[in-house]
């Protein structure tokens, strides 16, 4: 502060121009500071390096001090992200992406011209925004690095909208990118933030659920299965203690049936194939017929269980049910587990029923679809 009580004050660090901004009301100029050039502040100081155009950072131009946003615009803009998630689960990443890409820019530009609970209202939605664009990034066209990149600017605007669960949330999906690649440590240690963060937001049962799940497939792609065996073994029992207390409407994602398909992914991995196979057909079974991305992933892993025992046949019927369904609904996550029951059955690759699935498999648009994404 004693820095700044000069007739030229050095630029503040973003962060400190955030919390100026929000509590005294102006802008950066407005209270006696000169942006370094290509630094101006964006309006009400926030980072203007947030904003994206899905290939890169862009500039979002500074706004006048007088751009004040009427209240309504915070219900607005949270009603599109609404809708951008109740479209996820059918439109086509292909299509659906740049229209999420370009809300999450809108919502960096309301931020510099809103203020107190409509900045906290813009703020919460974007949050969510840069969640479901991560979401695709990672689950649906498989950018792995780049969903990273997005989860983080969701972490970001969470804590602009000062939102423990979100960040939880955002958090327990970073674990995911090291995760997979089977970097158990560096997963771990986004998990321990997650769950901090969800103490604080004071999760719901549902939700601590959820974080068993994603710290047990880390674990499980380190080789783990114990390990998570043990977690989802934590998670229904916290599922059969029957708290009550309601999800946020974001949260849309998880559910008993997805806690079960988890777990049977961990038993096939783990070689527990009659386990997996009766606990994967149930999942099936209670899945919601809307859950259709979900369905493809395990309709695959059943056909890898069936791959796993030595039933070509009833693992290459599953595999093409899978197909089907990623045909209405395209899920690179689901395409991958394909290939992995693919894989399984080389041993049979001379027999009908496995060139078949390979006719499906490698049709033209199957092949162009995958190549694309």
């Amino acid at each position: 502060m004693r820095r700044w009580e000069s007739s030229t004050p050095p630029w503040p660090h973003p962060d400190l121009q955030s919390a100026l901004t929000r509590l005294l009301g102006q802008t950066m100029e407005g209270l006696g500071f000169t942006a370094p050039p290509g630094r101006e502040s964006g309006g009400q100081g926030f980072p203007s390096a947030w904003a994206t155009t899905g290939k890169g950072l862009a500039t979002v131009p500074a706004q006048s001090a007088a751009t004040i946003q009427p209240a309504s615009v915070g219900g607005n803009f949270a009603a599109v992200t609404r809708a951008h998630r109740s479209l996820y689960w059918s439109v086509s990443p292909a299509a659906l992406y740049p229209t999420v890409i370009a809300h999450a820019e809108l919502g960096c530009v309301l931020l510099a011209e809103t203020a107190g609970r409509t900045r906290q209202s813009v703020a919460s939605s974007l949050s969510e925004t840069w969640l479901l664009a991560g979401r695709i990034q990672f689950f649906d066209v498989r950018e792995s690095d780049e969903a990273d990149e997005t989860w983080l600017r969701g972490l970001q605007a969470a804590r602009e909208a000062e939102d423990h669960l979100l960040g939880a949330a955002t958090l327990a999906h970073m674990a995911f990118v090291p995760g997979w690649k089977g970097l158990r440590d560096a997963a771990a240690q986004r998990m321990v933030a997650a769950r901090t963060y969800a103490r604080r937001g004071d999760s719901p049962g549902l939700f601590l659920a959820w974080l068993d799940a994603v710290e047990a497939e880390c674990e499980t792609r380190a080789g783990n299965t114990r390990t998570a065996l043990n977690l989802i073994g934590h998670g229904e029992g916290v599922l059969t203690a029957g708290d009550e207390r309601p999800m946020p409407e974001w949260f849309d994602w998880f559910s008993a049936p997805r806690l079960a398909a988890f777990k049977g992914n961990t038993q096939l991995r783990a070689g527990h194939l009659p386990q997996a196979r009766a606990t994967l057909s149930a999942a099936l079974d209670q899945l919601p017929q809307a859950e259709e991305k979900q369905r493809s992933v395990v309709l695959a892993d059943l056909a890898a269980v069936e791959a796993a025992a030595g039933a070509p046949v009833e693992a290459c019927q599953y595999a093409v049910r899978a197909l089907d369904q990623l045909k209405r609904t395209w899920y690179a996550t689901g395409m991958d587990r394909v290939r992995e029951a693919r894989q399984a059955l080389v041993a049979h690759q001379h027999e009908q029923c496995v060139r078949d699935l390979d006719e499906r498999l490698y049709d033209w648009s199957t092949t162009v679809s995958a190549l694309a994404r």
